[in-house]
C-alpha cells in the first residue's frame, strides 16, 4: 500500500507539472552554449578592480551589526539595503513581508564574575530571546545536569531559589584539546573530487522530531526553573575564545514566539569556564558568581520581511520570466553576521550593482531577495515562495508543527501558482565568507552540461566543479521543494563551521576581500548568462520525495 501511495503521488505531480514541464520543453539545446565573453570580460573588469563589496560590508556587519528577525536592528538592515539597491540604479526595491515573527528582542549587554572563591571574569553572551536579570545579581551557584524527563524535576523542589544554575553534563561540556586550533579548511584535489561523487555517501538519517520534542521539553525545564524561583542559568557554548550562541544553546526553539516566551535569564559561558565551575562545584567548594544580562524587548508581533529589488527584463516575450539570486540578511547576534550570511548579501549586492553599473540591459528580469528568519528554519524564503510559486501540503499534526518547514512530511505535491511557470533559477550563497568553487546542481543533469560551459572561461578564478549533488540547508531548499529551480553555490569552507559559524568571530575582520569579489564576478555572470539565454534552465520533473520524508536537502 505504501508504495500504491508513492505512486499516486509520482502521478500526481505528473499532472500537476505538465504545464510547466511544456513551458521549459524548449530549454533542452544542442550542444552549444552561447557565451558573450566579451561581457565576462567586463564583468571581471568591474568586479575586480572597482568593487564596492567591502563598503558593502563595512556598513551591514559594522554600522548596523547582528540582525536578529524581529529586531530593529533587522528593520534597519532592511531599509540600508533597499536604500543601497535604489542607489545603484535596481527598480522597485521594497520590503515584503511574509507574515508575523513573533519577539523582537536585542541584546545589550552580559557579563559574568566569580567572586568566590578566587576572583575573574569570563567571556559571555545571553542566549537568544532571553529575558533580563534584575540589574547585577550576586548568588550562589548550583550544578543540575541536563534533564530528559519531568520526573528528574521532583529532586530539585524548593532547592533553586536565589540560585544561579549551572545547567548540563559532560556531554554539552566536551574535552578540550590543549593542542587543537581552529582550522582553516582550503578545498584540495580531494575535496573537489568527493562534490563530483553521484550519488553521494549517506550520511546518517536525523531523527528531526526527536531532535525538536527535545527542544519543546527543555521549554518546560526553563519554566521549572523559573516557578522555583532560580535567578539565571548558565549553559557552555564552545571554547578558545569562540562562543557559539544560537537556539541550540537556549531552553527552546519557539522561545521567539510570544506565548512561549522564556521565563528566566539565561548566559552562554566558554566551556573552560563552564568546566571551572563544575570542577568547584564537584569537590563541594561553594562558588559565588556576579552576574548581569541586559536585553530589551521590542513589538511582541514583530513581523517579517525580506527585502526585494530588481533589473528589470526588456526582452518583450521574456521580460515576465525571472532570475533571482539572493542571501539571508538576519543572522545571529554574539558577532556581526559578516560570514552568516552578511558575505551572501554583500556578493548578491555587489553582483547587481555590477550588471547596474555596465548598464546591462537583460532580457529576463533579474531580482535580487535578501531573506530574514532562515535562522529559525528558512522563514522568509518559504514564506516567498508561498506567496508567489506553490502552496506546500505538509503535515500539521502536533508532533510536526514542534518542526520547523523545511524538515515537515510532505503530504503530496504542492499545488503551484502561476507566477511558478515563469521563475527561471534561484541561486543562492550561504557558507561563508570562501570563494565560489563551482555549483551544486540538485541532480540537475541538463543545467549541469549547461554550467559546465559556463564556468570554462572561469577557471582561472579557482571554479571548476560542477556537482550533481544537493546542496545542504539554507534559502535555495524552498524552492527546490516546491519543483522550482534552487541552486547553491560550492565555496571553500575556511574557517567557516570551525570559527565564525554562529559564534562571537563572525565580524568583519573574517571577511576574504579577495574571495568576496570573485563570488560576486562568478554571480553576476550566471545571472547575466541565465537572464539572457534564449531558453529557461531546463526544469526536470518534481521527484516526489519518499512518502513519510523527514530529510531536509
Amino acid at each position: 500500500m505504501e508504495h500504491m501511495a508513492c505512486l499516486r503521488n509520482a502521478l500526481l505531480s505528473f499532472v500537476l507539472f505538465t504545464e510547466l514541464l511544456l513551458a521549459h520543453a524548449h530549454a533542452i539545446e544542442p550542444n552549444t552554449e552561447t557565451l558573450d565573453l566579451q561581457m565576462y570580460s567586463r564583468i571581471r573588469t568591474e568586479g575586480f578592480e572597482h568593487s564596492h563589496v567591502m563598503e558593502y560590508a563595512a556598513a551591514l556587519m559594522d554600522g548596523i551589526g547582528p540582525r536578529l528577525t524581529g529586531s530593529p536592528a533587522m528593520d534597519s538592515a532592511s531599509k540600508w539595503a533597499v536604500k543601497q539597491l535604489t542607489a545603484m540604479g535596481c527598480t522597485d526595491a521594497h520590503l515584503e513581508s511574509w507574515g508575523e515573527f513573533g519577539l523582537g528582542w536585542t541584546q545589550l549587554s552580559a557579563s559574568l564574575s566569580i567572586v568566590t572563591p578566587g576572583s575573574g571574569t569570563f567571556l559571555v553572551q545571553a542566549t537568544p530571546w532571553s529575558p533580563p536579570t534584575n540589574g547585577e545579581v550576586i548568588a550562589e551557584l548550583i550544578a543540575v545536569p541536563g534533564m530528559q524527563t519531568e520526573d528528574e524535576f521532583a529532586q530539585w523542589k524548593g532547592k533553586l531559589k536565589g540560585k544561579v544554575i549551572l545547567y548540563g553534563h559532560a556531554a554539552m561540556s566536551p574535552e578540550i584539546d590543549p593542542d587543537d586550533v581552529p582550522r582553516m579548511e582550503h578545498a584540495d584535489a580531494a575535496k573537489l573530487a568527493s562534490y563530483l561523487q553521484y550519488p553521494p555517501t549517506e550520511a546518517a538519517e536525523m531523527n528531526y522530531r526527536k531532535v525538536f520534542a527535545g527542544f519543546a521539553f527543555q521549554e518546560r525545564v526553563a519554566r521549572f526553573f523559573a516557578a522555583e524561583g532560580a535567578i539565571a542559568v548558565i549553559v557552555p557554548g564552545g571554547s578558545g575564545g569562540v562562543l557559539h550562541d544560537d537556539l541550540n544553546a537556549s531552553l527552546g526553539w519557539y522561545i521567539f514566539k510570544p506565548e512561549r516566551r522564556q521565563l528566566i535569564p539565561q548566559e552562554v559561558i566558554e566551556t573552560e569556564a563552564w568546566d571551572r565551575f563544575s570542577r568547584l562545584v564537584d569537590h563541594k567548594i561553594p562558588v559565588k558568581v556576579k552576574l548581569r544580562i541586559e536585553t530589551r524587548f521590542d513589538d511582541e508581533h514583530a513581523r517579517g520581511f525580506n527585502t526585494v529589488a530588481e533589473i528589470a527584463g526588456t526582452d518583450p516575450k521574456l521580460k515576465d520570466e525571472i532570475v533571482i539570486v539572493g542571501g539571508h540578511l538576519d543572522s545571529w547576534f554574539a558577532g556581526t553576521g559578516a560570514t552568516d550570511n552578511g558575505a551572501g548579501v554583500v556578493v548578491a549586492m555587489e553582483a547587481m550593482r555590477i550588471l547596474n553599473e555596465l548598464h546591462v540591459k537583460p532580457r529576463r528580469t533579474v531580482k535580487i531577495a535578501l531573506w530574514s528568519g532562515e535562522e529559525q528554519g528558512m522563514l522568509g524564503s518559504f514564506g516567498y515562495v508561498m506567496s508567489h510559486y506553490a502552496t506546500f501540503h505538509l503535515s500539521e499534526t502536533p508532533e510536526e508543527q514542534e518542526v520547523p518547514l523545511p524538515l515537515r512530511d510532505v503530504l503530496r505535491a504542492p499545488t503551484m501558482k502561476p507566477e511558478a511557470a515563469k521563475l527561471d533559477a534561484y541561486y543562492n550563497l550561504d557558507n561563508g565568507t570562501g570563494k565560489i568553487l563551482g555549483i551544486y546542481t540538485q541532480a540537475n543533469l541538463g543545467a549541469a552540461e549547461i554550467f559546465s560551459r559556463w564556468i570554462k572561461p572561469l577557471a582561472d578564478l579557482g571554479i571548476s566543479t560542477v556537482s550533481n549533488q544537493t546542496s545542504g540547508s539554507s534559502d535555495q531548499v524552498a524552492f527546490e521543494r516546491a519543483g522550482l529551480l534552487g541552486f547553491s553555490f560550492i565555496q571553500d569552507e575556511r574557517d567557516y563551521m570551525s570559527r565564525t559559524h554562529h559564534t562571537n568571530l563572525d565580524t568583519y575582520e573574517h571577511l576574504s576581500e579577495p574571495d568576496l569579489k570573485q563570488a560576486a564576478v562568478v554571480e553576476a555572470i550566471f545571472l547575466f548568462n541565465t537572464a539572457n539565454r534564449d531558453a529557461m534552465l531546463p526544469r526536470p520533473e518534481m521527484p516526489v520525495k519518499n512518502c513519510n520524508s523527514s530529510d531536509l536537502t
